[in-house]
């Protein structure tokens, strides 16, 4: 009787576990996640978060920035994401004034650099941190053509570079859309487009991705390329015979940043993990990849990583390159499209 009594309490607390562990999973939040960050990111990145929020199950769609972006703005009438996360904020403040996001402002989320927050009230989005745009410089393929390193943007116009160049299709990539708009900030748009006209008889192709230019111009494929600044860094320190080179007039920069998507049916989860999002830990794990963080503080700068990046991002006004995105890129296919890589 007593080994009966055994056996069925213990069926009894299997049977309980079971229904236990059960429920719990059948608790789970599939949370859709639209991302442009970079694959080997994902697994790490989901990780995290479900151990910070148990009760979420991340489901990521990951494309580059620009097809996210059109997807998003496709969808805008029927949306198919919760959150988005890890995508530049010149996009999501493209879906804010669209009224596409649910206004929130994590918890923590003052803490942050000023530049990281959203200074529009109510808040929509919050940065996570940096990408800039770098010159790749091959400097072993330069001094077979007698060239030097650049100084100025302008120095790239020189016809010793003519078809050695690449750079990244701003409609594809979040890092060529950051250096366009740079350009025409910086240099005023008259200047701004007669620079990239001269720059684009030295282009020999326009890739879909921002890392690409760094590691043809690495191979020695081409002399120099536009590009991702962790890649380049990366680049320099397998060895690739390229400087890393921010010019003398500062570079463009977009920052990932972090939102809800309006009329998601999983809000309650979503806020968690926007919460999440804006902690010291998250941009720990940030900072595994970029340089520079939302977070005050948090610094894992990379070998070979130029020192004088973040003073030299250019001051960049994000709410005219979300307001004129269309416009400039419209502009810019009708110039140069004729050198973009097939898709």
């Amino acid at each position: 009787m007593k080994r009966r009594t055994l056996i069925g309490s213990a069926l009894a607390l299997g049977l309980g576990l079971g229904m236990s562990v059960g429920a719990a999973w059948a608790e789970a939040t599939k949370v859709t996640i639209y991302t442009a960050l970079e694959n080997d990111q994902l697994g790490p990145f989901k990780a995290a978060i479900e151990k910070a929020v148990p009760e979420a199950e991340v489901v990521w769609v990951r494309d580059s920035t620009g097809v996210i972006t059109a997807r998003f703005l496709a969808e805008k009438d029927n949306p198919r994401a919760d959150m988005v996360m890890g995508l530049a904020a010149s996009s999501l403040l493209l879906f804010e004034n669209q009224g596409l996001l649910e206004a929130y402002a994590p918890k923590g989320a003052d803490k942050l650099k000023a530049v990281f927050q959203d200074s529009n009230p109510p808040p929509t989005w919050t940065g996570m941190d940096a990408f800039l745009g770098v010159v790749c410089y091959n400097t072993a393929e330069a001094g077979k053509i007698g060239a030097k390193v650049p100084v100025s943007w302008k120095d790239l116009t020189d016809p010793v570079y003519k078809d050695k160049l690449v750079m990244p299709h701003p409609a594809s990539s979040g890092t060529g859309y950051l250096m366009v708009a740079a350009w025409l900030q910086m240099m005023g748009e008259k200047e701004g487009w007669a620079f990239m006209d001269a720059l684009h008889q030295n282009i020999a192709v326009y890739t879909h991705s921002g890392s690409a230019p760094c590691v043809q111009a690495a191979r020695g494929e081409r002399v120099a390329g536009i590009a991702l600044d962790m890649r380049g860094a990366s680049e320099k320190t397998k060895g690739a015979p390229i400087e890393v080179v921010i010019p003398k007039e500062g570079t463009g920069w977009d920052m990932e940043a972090t939102a809800i998507v309006k009329g998601s049916k999983h809000l309650d989860v979503a806020r968690k993990i926007a919460d999440w999002g804006a902690t010291k830990e998250a941009n720990e794990l940030y900072s595994k990849s970029y340089a520079v963080v939302a977070y005050p503080g948090v610094n894992n700068t990379p070998k070979n990583y130029p020192q004088e990046a973040e003073a030299k991002m250019f001051k960049n006004d994000f709410g005219w390159m979300a307001a004129n995105r269309e416009k400039i890129l419209t502009e810019w296919s009708r110039r140069y499209e004729s050198k973009a890589a097939p898709k």
